[in-house]
């Protein structure tokens, strides 16, 4: 049977981060470890098991991720074949083992530049907060970067003005050197020039023989409608600069979502509490409530206690996937009256004196309250 996806297999994105991985695996290995399951359940849950653990094994190493990434199962199967025999055979082999390893390595198929190892520049992170109106609307926004412009007095090349960059004679500027295992030969970067192919004798003052200075940039982003907290964009090509003319590595931004003063997000929905005077609690009537689109009115019944919730359908947030907007929840809570005047509490209680003599009628959990404890005290 053909083997599945990996990433299928933990059901995470091709661009997941490290964490992301780790956290599927963690939630997949605790669902079909054998130990929870029994008889014939037990046994395809152990499949499963080996399943995950196998694509985890692959996607948490660095190394044969990115040979997964470029050739799939065939690049990180350990008894991958060439040709049927022969040396034609054996070639076929030895050039696909080499094409791994080049990738595993940060090698440029084709050696880059006069034969130089070249390198994908790194990822970088940057974390924006944005309001949940923001969130909700979506918004073009600007943000600075670092980046690098190539340095001007030695045009880029590292070497000090009037200087030039010698052939590196470890590696004869190839960038790589031979290292042999067994009966295989593998590459891997020079360490003295590690991977340019080029020696600096004399480095430029201004940018240290890198060839490069680094420097702010403005990027515009654009921040699409309905995002929600932890959520990434991807930026191609914003991230660190490749090493001898190897391609950028891409840019992250990562969403935090900034508290709101009244509304709480779950997923879609969005949730707030609603303050109500006793009076209103108990004599209903139509009041007023935030939505993020200006007001809504909900009609209170009479006797509403507090907990009571109200769903207003449509009035929550149409997230980045989704095809119509989540709801809001108003969640009730009576107000109980301070600072109150002695008219007021001549009032009250004279109230409160009108409600004893009704009873249950008027009081009814309160009552129903007094009776069970009177059952669980005997009185």
């Amino acid at each position: 049977m053909a083997k599945r996806d990996f990433y299928e297999v933990l059901g995470v994105a091709k661009n997941a981060s490290e964490e992301e991985i780790k956290k599927a695996y963690r939630k997949l290995a605790m669902k079909f470890h054998p130990d929870r399951h029994q008889g014939d359940e037990a046994k395809e849950a152990e499949g499963k098991f080996k399943e995950v653990k196998e694509a985890y094994e692959m996607l948490s190493d660095a190394q044969k991720r990115a040979a997964y990434d470029q050739y799939g199962h065939a690049g990180v199967d350990p008894n991958m074949r060439g040709g049927a025999g022969g040396a034609e055979g054996f070639g076929g082999f030895g050039e696909a083992f080499g094409d791994i390893f080049g990738d595993i390595f940060g090698q440029q198929r084709g050696g880059g530049r006069g034969g130089r190892q070249v390198f994908r520049g790194g990822d970088l992170s940057y974390a924006m907060e944005v309001t949940l109106e923001e969130a909700a609307a979506g918004k073009d926004a600007q943000i600075r970067i670092p980046g690098w412009e190539e340095c001007e007095p030695c045009d880029g090349t590292g070497a000090k003005k009037g200087t030039s960059a010698k052939t590196c004679g470890t590696c004869q500027g190839s960038g790589t050197v031979q290292m042999r295992q067994g009966f295989f030969s593998v590459q891997q970067t020079c360490p003295h020039c590690r991977g340019s192919g080029k020696i600096i004798s004399d480095p430029c003052p201004s940018c240290s023989g890198q060839g490069k200075l680094k420097k702010q940039k403005t990027l515009e982003v654009k921040i699409p409608a309905g995002i929600d907290d932890g959520m990434r964009i991807r930026s191609t090509g914003n991230g660190e600069p490749g090493t001898n003319g190897g391609p950028p590595g891409d840019l992250y931004i990562e969403i935090r979502l900034k508290k709101h003063d009244i509304f709480e997000r779950d997923g879609d929905d969005l949730h707030c509490s609603v303050p109500i005077g006793f009076s209103k609690a108990a004599l209903g009537g139509e009041i007023d409530v935030p939505t993020l689109n200006g007001k809504a009115a909900i009609d209170i019944p009479e006797g509403t206690q507090t907990g009571k919730q109200f769903r207003l359908r449509g009035k929550g947030i149409k997230g980045v996937r989704a095809s119509y907007p989540g709801d809001l929840y108003c969640h009730i809570t009576v107000e109980t009256p301070v600072k109150l005047t002695e008219h007021q509490r001549k009032l009250l209680k004279e109230f409160d004196e009108s409600l004893q003599k009704g009873g249950a009628k008027h009081m009814p959990t309160g009552n129903s309250w007094t009776d069970k404890l009177k059952g669980l005290f005997g009185a």
